[in-house]
């Protein structure tokens, strides 16, 4: 597929390094670049680009602001661009796929692109996804409406299934779930709020806006000094625990410690 991007930030040389590095991409066509808020609206309502690279801070309208004054539906997918790293939590609440910070690292940068790609491609097939949604939901096994015990995840026209227990942690990548097993993440097309009704609540915890784990993963807790914690899960993966859920998480490890062995 061939991605169509813009490019919006108030820094040419910012815009610039943008579209060098998409230039080594011949599946991305750079479309146009944008230097200011207003320009970038009037570009993407005109434009209708796949994926616009958004700098947050912009003089005037700034880039959440851009996203706000769009009309419903009209919002492509979206690649912030910070210095600060404060504004990743506002990139997330206005459903943001990823956010890069300046400079920006070539790593994290092909990272953040390949999660564009997949999403896009997930996006093509939408019209074949309401064909067989409910035959999806049948496959979701419940029991009694239980929790769920497995996902299904499609993968073109194929469809593959992964069960909860296999999950180690879960993240909210735009109006997705990445569902994070061995290593590798399986898209879900179902947002983290609603997905998080149909796990297992003594198994599964949300401990950020966008993060949830899988209890048993666990294997470190340590206290940083604003009040949030930080995870070590068993195959090394680090996540922020914010405050706001450190207390539900500390209370129901601790629970789960003092119930009798049956």
């Amino acid at each position: 597929m061939n991605v169509r991007a813009l490019i919006v930030d108030d820094e040419p040389l910012a815009r610039r390094g943008v579209s060098l590095r998409l230039a080594e991409h011949p599946d991305i066509t750079v479309i146009g670049e944008c230097a200011n808020g207003e320009d970038a609206i009037q570009s993407i309502l005109t434009l209708k680009p796949d994926l616009v690279f958004l700098d947050i801070q912009m003089p005037g309208m700034c880039g959440i602001e851009v996203l706000r004054a769009l009309p419903q539906g009209s919002i492509p997918c979206i690649i912030f661009l910070t210095a600060y790293d404060e504004y990743a939590l506002a990139a997330f609440e206005v459903q943001a796929l990823d956010y890069l910070l300046k400079p920006i690292d070539n790593v994290r940068f092909l990272i953040a692109l390949e999660r564009a790609r997949r999403i896009l491609a997930l996006q093509q097939q939408d019209l074949l996804h309401s064909r067989f949604q409910k035959l999806l939901e049948l496959h979701s096994e419940r029991q009694d409406g239980g929790p769920a015990k497995r996902f299904a995840i499609r993968n073109g026209n194929q469809v593959a299934f992964v069960q909860s227990s296999e999950i180690d942690w879960i993240e909210a990548v735009g109006d997705y779930a990445g569902l994070h097993v061995a290593k590798k993440m399986h898209l879900l097309r179902e947002p983290l709020h609603l997905l998080e009704c149909r796990l297992d609540r003594n198994e599964f915890l949300r401990v950020h806006r966008s993060t949830i784990v899988k209890l048993d993963r666990i294997t470190r807790i340590e206290p940083l000094a604003n009040r949030d914690c930080r995870l070590t899960l068993q195959d090394g993966t680090h996540l922020r625990v914010s405050r706001t859920y450190s207390k539900p998480l500390h209370d129901l490890l601790r629970n789960r410690e003092s119930a009798p062995v049956a």
